[in-house]
């Protein structure tokens, strides 16, 4: 297992959208362990592909939030959301708008199909946490980032925070 770097905005490979995964091979098996190391080590609760720059349409989430939780790693490979229910806001963080909070509007509960690590097909209906993590790595699976969601002056605002952040790092 590896730890991969993560991709912060404004990096325009956050903006590519993923292709379907057909082989769930050895490779594939390396990603999904190589994402879920990642992401525990952010420490986030889910991480999709394009976030490592590579273009798959995979994500991972772990919405167990306490120490004394057992870990929940669900593997969401080829995700289709089938149904949105109801409107929540949430106060959302990503792991490539380091430091970043943000109130985002989202469906209250969903229902996703998708194929888990192997290949096999299942479906799902959550609420709460779980429903909002998986909308917001559905979204990066087609290139769409939490800061699509924002007004026009949170949008400028995150903009401009993110660049200076990613200026600075640069010259580091």
């Amino acid at each position: 297992m590896a730890i991969r770097p993560i991709l912060h905005y404004p990096d325009k490979r956050l903006r590519i959208p993923g292709k379907p995964v057909t082989d769930f091979g050895p490779e594939f098996q390396q990603l999904v362990e190589d994402m879920a190391e990642t992401m525990y080590a952010a420490p986030g609760v889910g991480l999709a592909a394009p976030q490592i720059g590579v273009s798959l349409r995979l994500f991972v989430i772990d919405v167990a939030t306490g120490d004394d939780e057992p870990s929940d790693l669900r593997v969401f490979t080829n995700p289709e959301l089938l149904e949105l229910e109801g409107s929540v806001l949430f106060d959302e963080g990503c792991l490539s708008f380091p430091g970043a909070r943000e109130e985002i509007e989202r469906a209250e509960r969903v229902r996703v199909r998708a194929l888990d690590r192997h290949g096999e097909a299942f479906e799902l209906e959550a609420d709460g946490l779980l429903a909002i993590a998986i909308q917001h790595e559905n979204d990066h699976l087609d290139g769409k980032l939490m800061i699509d969601k924002l007004g026009v002056l949170r949008r400028r605002l995150l903009h401009r925070s993110m660049v200076k952040r990613a200026t600075a790092a640069a010259m580091a």
